[in-house]
C-alpha cells in the first residue's frame, strides 16, 4: 500500500468515527459517499472482517479495525523516517542551529535579525525551539540546543554566555475602566503613577514562566500585594490587545509598539529599574563558535541599538 493510499485510508476511517454517517464523513473529505462506501468495503473485503461496527451509534473500530488502524499508523511513522532520513543525507552540506525562544519574543524578534543571517549563510538551517524560557535555559545549560534568546540574562545559569542589548524599558497601558485611567490622555507622565497603584488594577497578564510575569510577581511580592487578574494568556500580543480593548492594565515592553489612543487608553512609562526587558543571545559556554555562530550572534547584536520591531 503506498503512503498516500495508507494516509487517505487513515483520512477515511477517522471521519466515518467522528461523523457516523457515511454523506457526512464524505462531504468532509470532499469525495463521494458511494466512493467512500466502496473504499470501506474493499478493505474489509481483502482483510476477511470487519473494521468499523456501523450497527450502533457512534461507529468505533472492531478489535480487527483497531490492529488495521494502527498498522495504517505504522506505515505513516516508517515512511515519516524514511524521508527524515533522505532528507538528513540531501542536506549533509547544510548546517543546523537550533535556537530556543519564546514564542511571543520570536513573533517579533526574530524577523529583526534572522533574513539577513540566512542570506549571508545559505547552507545554514534554523531549527526553532519555542517554549518558555525555564525549559530553554535547560535544554540549553544541557547542550540540546544551539542557543538561547531571551529577555533577562542578569540571572543566566553560570554555565551560559550571553550577549544582551542592554535594558530597554516597559510601558503600562491602563484602559478607560481603570481607576487610574486619565480622559483625553495619551501618555501619562513618568512618575505619576504608583507601582503599587498600577498592581492594584484589574491584571491582564502574560502567564506564569515568562520573562515579565516573573518581573511582575516579584513586585506583588515585594508590595504585599493580592492580584486581581482578570486574563492570563503565553502571547505578549494579546494581553496587549486586551487591555487596549478595556480588560484590565498591563505591562508591554517599548519595543512592541503601541499606537496612543486617548480615548480608550492611556500609555504610561515604567522606571526601568523596576520593569525592563533585557534581550540577549546566549550559548553554553564550552561551545567553540563557529564562524557562521558568530555571524548569527552578530546579526542579533546590529539591533542593539534599534530594538524597532
Amino acid at each position: 500500500m503506498s503512503k498516500y493510499r495508507s494516509q487517505n485510508t487513515l483520512y477515511y476511517i477517522d471521519a466515518l468515527l467522528k461523523f457516523s454517517n457515511y454523506s457526512k464523513a464524505a462531504d468532509s473529505l470532499k469525495i463521494s459517499q458511494p466512493y467512500l462506501t466502496q473504499v470501506i468495503k474493499r478493505i474489509e473485503s481483502e482483510l476477511n472482517c470487519q473494521i468499523i461496527n456501523r450497527s450502533e451509534l457512534p461507529y468505533r473500530l472492531t478489535e480487527q479495525g483497531k490492529i488495521y488502524y494502527d498498522y495504517l499508523g505504522s506505515i505513516e511513522t516508517v515512511y515519516s523516517n524514511m524521508r527524515r532520513n533522505i532528507t538528513a543525507i540531501t542536506d549533509m552540506d547544510k548546517t543546523t542551529i537550533k535556537i530556543g525562544i519564546l514564542p511571543s519574543i520570536g513573533t517579533y524578534l526574530l524577523p529583526l535579525f534572522l533574513p539577513k543571517f540566512l542570506a549571508h549563510y545559505p547552507l545554514c538551517q534554523i531549527e526553532l525551539v519555542e517554549d518558555m524560557p525555564d525549559n530553554n535555559e535547560k535544554r540549553l545549560s544541557k547542550s540540546e540546543i544551539d542557543f538561547w534568546v531571551g529577555q533577562n540574562s542578569r540571572h543566566l545559569d553560570p554555565n551560559l554566555r550571553a550577549v544582551s542589548w542592554g535594558n530597554h524599558r516597559y510601558y503600562a497601558v491602563i484602559p478607560k475602566s481603570s481607576a487610574l485611567y486619565q480622559k483625553g490622555t495619551a501618555m501619562i507622565p513618568q512618575g505619576s503613577i504608583a507601582m503599587d497603584e498600577l498592581l492594584s488594577q484589574k491584571l491582564v497578564l502574560t502567564i506564569k514562566g515568562s520573562v515579565i510575569r516573573t518581573q511582575v510577581d516579584h513586585l506583588l511580592d515585594i508590595y504585599k500585594i493580592k492580584p486581581d487578574i482578570v486574563l492570563e494568556s503565553c502571547e505578549i500580543a494579546t494581553v496587549k490587545n486586551l487591555a487596549m480593548a478595556d480588560a484590565g492594565v498591563t505591562f508591554v515592553p517599548e519595543s512592541l509598539m503601541i499606537e496612543p489612543c486617548a480615548e480608550n487608553y492611556n500609555i504610561y512609562m515604567l522606571p526601568v529599574e523596576q520593569l525592563n526587558a533585557d534581550y540577549f543571545i546566549a550559548h553554553h559556554y564550552n561551545r567553540d563558535l563557529t564562524e557562521m555562530d558568530k555571524g548569527l550572534v552578530d546579526a542579533f547584536m546590529r539591533y542593539k541599538d534599534t530594538a524597532e520591531y
